[in-house]
């Protein structure tokens, strides 16, 4: 993918004494009080901040936060948290600043956080007199928030049409690399683990996969549809009956090609879903009526850890089982020291995947891990994202 590289013009000196403005993705969790609980979004909007700091740049950066109402911004909804986090990340003070659409003062050398900009009426929407009004802010705008590059809004879309120039910050420039090198030149065989609790949420990207990948392993409700697909019993595990059909057909195209969707062998039953229920081993044969399967078995977990030593590139998005529950992990433990051990290339992403990645401690052990969630999964759904198609096209005029 052609985008013009903000790392590039910040080596060329193109950067000094220039407004840049860079869209972050800032939109860390919080607890009641407000309290940031995460700011892994944050400590990865780090090297772009520093990179155009170092350059000589006026610095502007902001980010959405949570799901505030156009034209309305609460104590909730603000940025504050951010800055004084940013603040003590950087060693310096972050200027929080409100009502900064009409134009704000920065120099050469200052940084100032704008606050939450989905506060701005018309954001949402790309409003085009918004867009075109925020591009007369900056000299360079920067995208470097991945996380929302799938939305077509006015700090990720509008901006980088009207700006002087528009380019990709480091973290979104190492997402497009990573995802290219998973799914556009991947080194064979490439494996695919998609799992999530629905069939239908992830429909899409399992017909994508199927007409690229080697091995397209499924799990978690998704596996039970699977298993129902190839005549197993699933008693009263979680499934959609009413998919086996839409199941059956991506079975058929990986077989076509001389792929596979590797089925569970043997399961881990239990007959209720809590953390202290009895957890069963079954053959996938013997799944009772009264059963509810909540990861793959030990002997299903060995053999797919052993494909994946045997992968050239893997793509990760989903736990196989309910890791969150002790008794229901060793599936997902399994699978995630596979990939932490495999020579592969590997690319994760998703909200629970990182979780289970933080869980088994196997961070520095992937090749790479996507910050963005909805964004990841459309691109393995084969989605062009607005925010990408934009600068790209800004590259090539």
């Amino acid at each position: 993918m052609n985008v013009i590289r903000f790392t590039d013009l910040c080596a060329q000196g193109a950067a000094r004494g220039k407004r840049v403005f860079i869209r972050a993705d800032l939109n860390v969790p919080q607890d009641e009080s407000g309290a940031i609980t995460e700011d892994t979004r944050i400590r990865a909007s780090l090297p772009a901040i520093r990179l155009a700091l170092d350059a000589g740049a006026a610095v502007m950066v902001t980010s959405h936060l949570g799901r505030p109402t156009e034209g309305q911004l609460t104590p909730a909804d603000s940025l504050a948290p951010v800055a004084a986090r940013l603040g003590e990340l950087l060693g310096r003070a972050v200027p929080l600043r409100q009502d900064w659409v009409g134009g704000v003062a920065v120099q050469p050398g200052q940084l100032v956080l704008l606050e939450n900009c989905r506060v701005n009426k018309g954001e949402k929407k790309c409003d085009d007199a918004l867009s075109r009004q925020l591009a007369a802010l900056c000299d360079i705008y920067v995208n470097d928030a991945f996380g929302t590059a799938h939305r077509a809004e006015a700090t990720t879309y509008g901006m980088a049409q009207y700006a002087p120039i528009a380019c990709a910050g480091p973290l979104l420039a190492a997402e497009i690399d990573a995802l290219q090198r998973a799914l556009a030149a991947p080194r064979r065989p490439l494996v695919a683990i998609v799992a999530g609790s629905k069939v239908s949420t992830k429909l899409t990207i399992l017909q994508a996969l199927a007409s690229k990948v080697d091995q397209l392993i499924v799990g978690g409700g998704i596996a039970n549809t699977f298993m129902l697909a190839a005549g197993l019993p699933i008693g009263k595990s979680l499934a959609e009956p009413d998919l086996v059909d839409q199941a059956k057909a991506v079975i058929e195209t990986m077989k076509a090609r001389g792929a596979e969707v590797p089925i569970p062998t043997d399961v881990v039953t239990a007959t209720e879903f809590k953390a202290d229920a009895k957890a069963t081993v079954k053959a996938a044969t013997e799944v009772g009526s009264d059963d509810m399967i909540l990861d793959i078995g030990p002997d299903t977990a060995a053999r797919l850890a052993a494909q994946l030593m045997q992968a050239g590139t893997i793509v990760w998005n989903g736990p196989v089982g309910v890791f969150e529950l002790a008794p229901f992990e060793n599936g997902t433990r399994v699978i995630a020291q596979a990939i932490a051990a495999s020579p592969a290339f590997s690319i994760a992403g998703g909200g629970d995947t990182l979780a289970a990645i933080a869980k088994y401690g196997i961070e520095d052990k992937v090749g790479y891990i996507s910050t963005g969630g909805g964004a990841f999964l459309e691109v393995l759904e084969g989605k062009t994202l607005p925010a990408l198609a934009i600068l790209e096209r800004r590259a090539a005029s």
